[in-house]
Protein backbone atom coordinates (compact mmCIF):
# COMPACT_ATOMS: atom_id res chain seq x y z
CA UNK A 1 0.00 0.00 0.00
CA UNK A 2 1.35 3.39 -0.96
CA UNK A 3 1.72 5.82 1.93
CA UNK A 4 3.11 9.34 2.35
CA UNK A 5 6.83 9.59 3.06
CA UNK A 6 8.18 11.63 5.97
CA UNK A 7 11.71 12.68 5.07
CA UNK A 8 14.34 14.40 7.21
CA UNK A 9 16.51 16.78 5.17
CA UNK A 10 20.11 17.37 6.24
CA UNK A 11 22.29 20.21 4.93
CA UNK A 12 26.04 19.76 4.50
CA UNK A 13 28.46 22.67 4.77
CA UNK A 14 32.20 22.26 5.30
CA UNK A 15 31.48 18.53 5.81
CA UNK A 16 29.31 19.24 8.85
CA UNK A 17 25.56 19.51 9.29
CA UNK A 18 23.98 22.96 9.42
CA UNK A 19 20.52 24.45 9.53
CA UNK A 20 19.55 27.70 7.87
CA UNK A 21 16.80 30.30 8.07
CA UNK A 22 15.60 31.61 4.70
CA UNK A 23 18.73 29.93 3.25
CA UNK A 24 20.98 32.19 5.39
CA UNK A 25 22.55 32.28 8.86
CA UNK A 26 23.69 28.66 8.89
CA UNK A 27 24.02 27.09 12.35
CA UNK A 28 26.19 24.04 12.97
CA UNK A 29 24.10 21.16 14.31
CA UNK A 30 26.43 18.17 14.27
CA UNK A 31 28.23 15.38 12.49
CA UNK A 32 26.48 13.83 9.46
CA UNK A 33 27.60 10.28 10.17
CA UNK A 34 26.25 10.44 13.71
CA UNK A 35 22.94 11.83 12.45
CA UNK A 36 22.61 9.02 9.89
CA UNK A 37 23.21 6.42 12.60
CA UNK A 38 20.50 7.94 14.80
CA UNK A 39 18.03 8.10 11.93
CA UNK A 40 18.79 4.44 11.20
CA UNK A 41 17.56 3.56 14.68
CA UNK A 42 14.41 5.60 14.15
CA UNK A 43 13.56 3.72 10.92
CA UNK A 44 12.94 6.80 8.78
CA UNK A 45 11.18 6.46 5.43
CA UNK A 46 13.96 8.16 3.49
CA UNK A 47 16.77 10.66 4.11
CA UNK A 48 17.69 13.63 1.91
CA UNK A 49 21.17 15.15 2.10
CA UNK A 50 22.05 18.37 0.28
CA UNK A 51 25.55 19.83 0.08
CA UNK A 52 24.85 23.58 0.06
CA UNK A 53 28.50 24.49 -0.54
CA UNK A 54 29.11 22.56 -3.74
CA UNK A 55 27.28 24.65 -6.34
CA UNK A 56 28.06 28.00 -4.73
CA UNK A 57 31.80 27.25 -4.58
CA UNK A 58 31.94 25.29 -7.82
CA UNK A 59 33.07 22.15 -5.98
CA UNK A 60 32.90 18.51 -7.00
CA UNK A 61 30.65 16.36 -4.82
CA UNK A 62 32.56 15.06 -1.78
CA UNK A 63 32.62 11.43 -2.88
CA UNK A 64 34.50 10.27 0.21
CA UNK A 65 31.88 11.70 2.57
CA UNK A 66 29.02 10.47 0.39
CA UNK A 67 30.47 6.95 0.49
CA UNK A 68 30.84 7.08 4.30
CA UNK A 69 27.23 8.22 4.66
CA UNK A 70 25.93 5.55 2.28
CA UNK A 71 27.91 2.83 4.05
CA UNK A 72 26.32 3.78 7.36
CA UNK A 73 22.77 4.17 6.08
CA UNK A 74 20.04 1.55 6.32
CA UNK A 75 17.44 3.76 4.63
CA UNK A 76 16.95 5.09 1.09
CA UNK A 77 19.18 8.11 0.45
CA UNK A 78 18.76 11.11 -1.82
CA UNK A 79 21.86 13.26 -2.40
CA UNK A 80 22.12 16.66 -4.05
CA UNK A 81 24.92 19.17 -4.52
CA UNK A 82 27.49 19.86 -7.20
CA UNK A 83 26.24 17.32 -9.74
CA UNK A 84 26.78 18.78 -13.19
CA UNK A 85 27.08 15.77 -15.51
CA UNK A 86 26.20 12.12 -16.05
CA UNK A 87 29.58 10.76 -14.96
CA UNK A 88 29.33 12.46 -11.56
CA UNK A 89 25.80 11.15 -11.10
CA UNK A 90 26.77 7.61 -12.01
CA UNK A 91 29.75 7.70 -9.66
CA UNK A 92 27.47 8.77 -6.79
CA UNK A 93 25.01 5.96 -7.56
CA UNK A 94 27.94 3.56 -7.47
CA UNK A 95 28.60 4.64 -3.88
CA UNK A 96 25.16 3.45 -2.77
CA UNK A 97 22.90 6.48 -3.21
CA UNK A 98 19.38 5.70 -4.50
CA UNK A 99 18.40 9.16 -5.83
CA UNK A 100 20.28 12.13 -7.26
CA UNK A 101 18.82 15.61 -6.65
CA UNK A 102 19.48 18.15 -9.39
CA UNK A 103 18.80 21.88 -9.27
CA UNK A 104 20.89 24.65 -10.86
CA UNK A 105 22.49 22.30 -13.41
CA UNK A 106 19.13 21.30 -14.89
CA UNK A 107 17.60 24.75 -14.67
CA UNK A 108 20.43 25.80 -16.97
CA UNK A 109 20.29 22.62 -19.06
CA UNK A 110 17.06 20.58 -18.76
CA UNK A 111 18.41 18.01 -21.22
CA UNK A 112 20.71 16.81 -18.44
CA UNK A 113 17.63 15.27 -16.81
CA UNK A 114 17.19 13.03 -19.85
CA UNK A 115 20.89 12.18 -20.03
CA UNK A 116 21.05 11.04 -16.41
CA UNK A 117 17.64 9.33 -16.47
CA UNK A 118 18.65 7.31 -19.54
CA UNK A 119 21.69 6.03 -17.65
CA UNK A 120 20.23 5.33 -14.20
CA UNK A 121 16.43 5.41 -14.66
CA UNK A 122 13.90 8.18 -14.19
CA UNK A 123 12.90 6.91 -10.74
CA UNK A 124 16.35 7.94 -9.47
CA UNK A 125 16.32 11.50 -10.83
CA UNK A 126 14.90 14.20 -8.54
CA UNK A 127 14.53 17.82 -9.61
CA UNK A 128 14.71 20.32 -6.73
CA UNK A 129 13.15 23.76 -7.14
CA UNK A 130 14.03 26.36 -4.50
CA UNK A 131 11.42 29.08 -4.83
CA UNK A 132 10.60 32.52 -3.50
CA UNK A 133 7.46 34.59 -3.70
CA UNK A 134 7.64 37.47 -6.16
CA UNK A 135 6.92 40.98 -4.96
CA UNK A 136 3.75 41.36 -7.01
CA UNK A 137 2.51 37.77 -6.86
CA UNK A 138 3.62 34.41 -8.17
CA UNK A 139 6.82 32.49 -7.53
CA UNK A 140 10.31 32.34 -9.02
CA UNK A 141 13.00 29.63 -8.91
CA UNK A 142 16.36 30.54 -7.37
CA UNK A 143 19.76 28.83 -7.31
CA UNK A 144 23.05 29.18 -5.37
CA UNK A 145 21.39 28.93 -1.94
CA UNK A 146 18.70 31.41 -2.85
CA UNK A 147 21.14 34.10 -3.97
CA UNK A 148 20.67 33.91 -7.72
CA UNK A 149 17.34 34.59 -9.37
CA UNK A 150 16.62 32.67 -12.56
CA UNK A 151 13.48 34.31 -13.92
CA UNK A 152 12.04 30.79 -14.22
CA UNK A 153 8.43 30.06 -13.31
CA UNK A 154 8.74 26.95 -11.12
CA UNK A 155 5.35 25.56 -12.12
CA UNK A 156 6.17 25.73 -15.80
CA UNK A 157 9.51 24.07 -15.07
CA UNK A 158 7.81 21.23 -13.18
CA UNK A 159 6.00 20.35 -16.40
CA UNK A 160 9.24 20.71 -18.38
CA UNK A 161 11.14 18.49 -15.93
CA UNK A 162 8.41 15.85 -16.24
CA UNK A 163 8.71 15.92 -20.02
CA UNK A 164 12.50 15.57 -19.85
CA UNK A 165 12.20 12.45 -17.73
CA UNK A 166 12.43 13.45 -14.06
CA UNK A 167 11.08 10.88 -11.64
CA UNK A 168 10.31 13.18 -8.71
CA UNK A 169 9.95 16.87 -7.90
CA UNK A 170 11.01 18.58 -4.67
CA UNK A 171 9.53 22.03 -4.12
CA UNK A 172 11.32 24.01 -1.40
CA UNK A 173 10.08 27.31 0.00
CA UNK A 174 12.96 29.71 0.67
CA UNK A 175 10.52 32.10 2.37
CA UNK A 176 9.48 29.47 4.93
CA UNK A 177 12.88 27.80 5.40
CA UNK A 178 13.81 27.41 9.06
CA UNK A 179 10.93 29.53 10.39
CA UNK A 180 9.00 26.50 11.67
CA UNK A 181 5.69 28.31 11.09
CA UNK A 182 4.14 25.85 8.65
CA UNK A 183 4.38 25.02 4.97
CA UNK A 184 3.34 27.35 2.14
CA UNK A 185 0.15 25.49 1.30
CA UNK A 186 -0.59 27.64 -1.72
CA UNK A 187 2.81 26.72 -3.18
CA UNK A 188 2.17 23.04 -2.53
CA UNK A 189 -1.30 23.18 -4.07
CA UNK A 190 0.00 24.79 -7.25
CA UNK A 191 2.89 22.34 -7.54
CA UNK A 192 0.61 19.34 -7.04
CA UNK A 193 -1.70 20.57 -9.79
CA UNK A 194 1.18 20.65 -12.27
CA UNK A 195 2.28 17.03 -12.20
CA UNK A 196 1.37 13.46 -11.40
CA UNK A 197 5.00 12.69 -10.52
CA UNK A 198 5.93 11.91 -6.91
CA UNK A 199 6.15 15.27 -5.16
CA UNK A 200 8.06 16.15 -2.00
CA UNK A 201 7.58 19.47 -0.20
CA UNK A 202 10.06 21.24 2.07
CA UNK A 203 10.29 24.45 4.05
CA UNK A 204 8.48 25.53 7.19
CA UNK A 205 7.48 22.49 9.23
CA UNK A 206 7.36 23.34 12.93
CA UNK A 207 5.27 20.46 14.23
CA UNK A 208 3.81 17.10 13.26
CA UNK A 209 0.50 18.92 12.80
CA UNK A 210 2.07 20.84 9.92
CA UNK A 211 3.00 17.53 8.30
CA UNK A 212 -0.48 16.11 8.95
CA UNK A 213 -2.09 19.12 7.28
CA UNK A 214 -0.19 18.42 4.04
CA UNK A 215 -0.91 14.69 4.14
CA UNK A 216 -4.63 15.18 4.83
CA UNK A 217 -4.94 17.43 1.80
CA UNK A 218 -2.64 15.69 -0.68
CA UNK A 219 -2.46 12.10 0.64
CA UNK A 220 0.36 10.30 -1.21
CA UNK A 221 3.09 12.90 -1.00
CA UNK A 222 6.59 13.31 0.42
CA UNK A 223 6.69 15.68 3.39
CA UNK A 224 10.20 16.77 4.29
CA UNK A 225 11.60 18.87 7.12
CA UNK A 226 14.93 20.01 8.50
CA UNK A 227 14.57 22.02 11.72
CA UNK A 228 11.70 19.85 12.99
CA UNK A 229 13.92 16.77 13.04
CA UNK A 230 17.12 18.32 14.43
CA UNK A 231 15.80 20.79 17.03
CA UNK A 232 13.68 20.28 20.11
CA UNK A 233 11.84 22.75 22.32
CA UNK A 234 11.44 26.53 22.29
CA UNK A 235 15.19 27.08 22.66
CA UNK A 236 15.95 24.82 19.68
CA UNK A 237 18.33 22.48 21.43
CA UNK A 238 19.94 20.14 18.92
CA UNK A 239 18.28 16.74 19.26
CA UNK A 240 17.75 14.32 16.38
CA UNK A 241 14.13 13.15 16.42
CA UNK A 242 11.52 11.54 14.18
CA UNK A 243 7.90 10.40 14.59
CA UNK A 244 7.34 7.09 16.34
CA UNK A 245 5.35 4.32 14.68
CA UNK A 246 2.21 5.35 16.58
CA UNK A 247 2.70 9.01 15.68
CA UNK A 248 3.08 8.08 12.03
CA UNK A 249 -0.11 6.01 12.17
CA UNK A 250 -1.98 9.10 13.32
CA UNK A 251 -0.40 11.25 10.62
CA UNK A 252 -1.21 8.72 7.91
CA UNK A 253 -4.59 7.73 9.34
CA UNK A 254 -3.40 4.20 8.66
CA UNK A 255 -2.85 1.18 10.91
CA UNK A 256 0.51 -0.44 10.25
CA UNK A 257 0.68 -4.22 10.11
CA UNK A 258 1.78 -5.77 13.38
Amino acid sequence: MLRPRIIPTLLLQDNGLVKTVNFKDSKYVGDPINAVRIFNEKAVDELAIFDIDATVKGLEPNYSLIERIANQSRMPLCYGGGVKNVDQAQRIFGLGIEKIALSSSVLNNPALITEIASRVGSQSVVVVLDVKKKLFGGYEAYTHNGRKSTGINPFQFIEEAHNFGAGEIVINSIDQDGLMKGYDMNLIDKARQMTSLPLTVLGGAGSLDDIKKVIEKHHIIGVSAGSLFVFKGIYKAVLINYPTKKEKEKLYNYQFEK
